[in-house]
C-alpha cells in the first residue's frame, strides 16, 4: 500500500512538548497552521524554526492521531445522514478519552480549525447527551443551577424545534 504522506514536514512545538515534525498532509487539515504558514510565506518550504502551537502536547498528540487516521482512512461517504453516525474508529477514539481530555481535544480542534475532528468529537458529546436524562446530565457535568419550570419548558420547546428542523433538512437531502 502506498503511503499517503509525501515526507514533507513542518516543525511544530506544542506547549510543554518537544518539537514534532508534522506531515504536510496533516498540516493541510489544520486551517489555523495553514493560514499562519501562508501569512509567513512558508506554505511551500519547511520553516527553519519550530512554530509554537498553543495546544498542550498530549492534546496535540490526539489531534495528530486523528488527522493521520483520517488521511490514511478517509470516510467512505459524505452523505449527510452518514455524518450523524460516527464510524467505529471515531467512536472508539472518543470513548477511549476521559471527559477532561475529550473537552481539551475539542478546544484544540477548534483552535487549530480541524473540522473533521471537531465534528467527530462534538457529535460524540451530542449523542451521549441525547441518551441521558436531565438528571444524568446534571450529575455528569456538575450542573447545580436548576431551571425554573418556565425556563425548562422554553428550553424543551427550543430543543424540539431544533430537532424538527434538523430532521426536515435530512428528509429533503
Amino acid at each position: 500500500m502506498d503511503s499517503k504522506f509525501s515526507g514533507k514536514t513542518v516543525p511544530l512545538q506544542p506547549i510543554n512538548s518537544d518539537v514534532i515534525k508534522v506531515p504536510r498532509e496533516v498540516i493541510a487539515m489544520m486551517q489555523t497552521i495553514c493560514t499562519m504558514l501562508k501569512d509567513l510565506g512558508l506554505e511551500d518550504t519547511e520553516p527553519d524554526n519550530a512554530i509554537p502551537v498553543q495546544v498542550k502536547g498530549e492534546d496535540f498528540a490526539k489531534v495528530l492521531e486523528y488527522c493521520k487516521h483520517y488521511i490514511e482512512n478517509p470516510p467512505a461517504s459524505t452523505d449527510e445522514k452518514k455524518k450523524l453516525e460516527p464510524s467505529d474508529w471515531d467512536k472508539k477514539f472518543c470513548d477511549d478519552m476521559s471527559q477532561q481530555t475529550l473537552f481539551s481535544v475539542i478546544l484544540a480542534a477548534n483552535f487549530l480549525d480541524v473540522k473533521p475532528l471537531l465534528d467527530c468529537t462534538c457529535l460524540h458529546i451530542a449523542l451521549k447527551l441525547k441518551s441521558m436524562t436531565p438528571e444524568e446530565i446534571r450529575k455528569e457535568y456538575n450542573i447545580t443551577k436548576e431551571f425554573t419550570p418556565e425556563e425548562e419548558e422554553k428550553a424543551r420547546k427550543e430543543f424540539e424545534e431544533m430537532i424538527l428542523q434538523t430532521t426536515s433538512k435530512q428528509g429533503t437531502a
